[in-house]
């Protein structure tokens, strides 16, 4: 299981409402060196309260059967390790000691409301077995800072490719937006000198069919009309000439 480091408040049981309030303490979750199917749970407050407890295998599998976990010995693991992950964790203190502190104490952690309860329970250490645990914590923490830490760099370096490459594709498309106007604003001049040369063409024709000459040239009433004009003095003379003629042939 991966390693669970979180912060915890402490309370007695019973309460004692004469004394401080417990300081914070900080547990640590992780597979037994010694025994890598085991497991061991270590809380300190880093002054006079410092628990540990080893679980072996065999342990752990009667801690599954008190608590009613089924299926699988990797979904009993996975439940372990999500209850300590949740909110709802607290360090039962027991035992209270003249020369301060507790006796003993008991992890208590559980997934979610009605779901079985995982309750460890922590044996008291001290002088230098209980240094050994807070340095081993204390190195345990550093680590995980660490860790987290390069996988910030790791993020803030691929967000900053991430950003070089959004920054050069929007330059790409700015770029290919303009060459896609400038071609279509040619197209369109093209365009349009087409139509207003088409547009001149065509009232060039109508101007041409529509001129008054034209019209004379082809005007059927205007050249019969033209045919017969005569002048006025021949007029009169003709029909004078007619009715001499008529008269004499009577």
């Amino acid at each position: 299981m991966r390693p669970v480091i979180r912060k915890v408040i402490a309370e007695w049981s019973p309460p004692r409402p004469l004394t401080s309030p417990p300081a914070p303490f900080l547990f640590h979750v992780h597979a037994d060196g010694n025994d890598r199917s085991g497991l061991r749970v270590i809380a300190t407050d880093f002054q006079s309260n410092t628990f540990q407890a080893i679980k072996s295998r065999l342990q752990l599998e009667d801690l599954r059967d008190d608590i009613g976990i089924g299926g699988s010995w990797s979904e009993f693991v996975n439940y372990v390790t999500t209850s300590l992950r949740s909110g709802d964790v607290k360090l039962v203190m027991e035992g209270f000691l003249e020369s301060g502190g507790a006796s003993y104490a008991k992890l208590i952690a559980q997934k979610a409301k009605g779901m079985p309860r995982i309750s460890i329970s922590l044996g008291k250490l001290v002088d230098g077995a209980a240094s050994a645990a807070m340095a081993n914590l204390s190195l345990e923490l550093y680590k995980e800072f660490k860790e987290v830490q390069h996988s910030l760099v790791e993020e803030q370096e691929s967000k900053y490719q991430l950003t070089k490459v959004v920054a050069a594709e929007q330059e790409k498309n700015v770029t290919l937006q303009k060459q896609l106007d400038m071609l279509l604003n040619s197209r369109k001049q093209k365009l349009q000198k087409l139509s207003d040369r088409d547009n001149s063409d065509s009232t060039s024709v109508m101007v041409s069919q529509d001129s008054p000459d034209k019209h004379a040239a082809y005007n059927p009433s205007s050249t019969k009309g033209a045919s017969r004009v005569v002048p006025a003095h021949r007029r009169s003379k003709v029909r004078g000439a007619v009715l001499d003629d008529t008269e004499d042939d009577a």
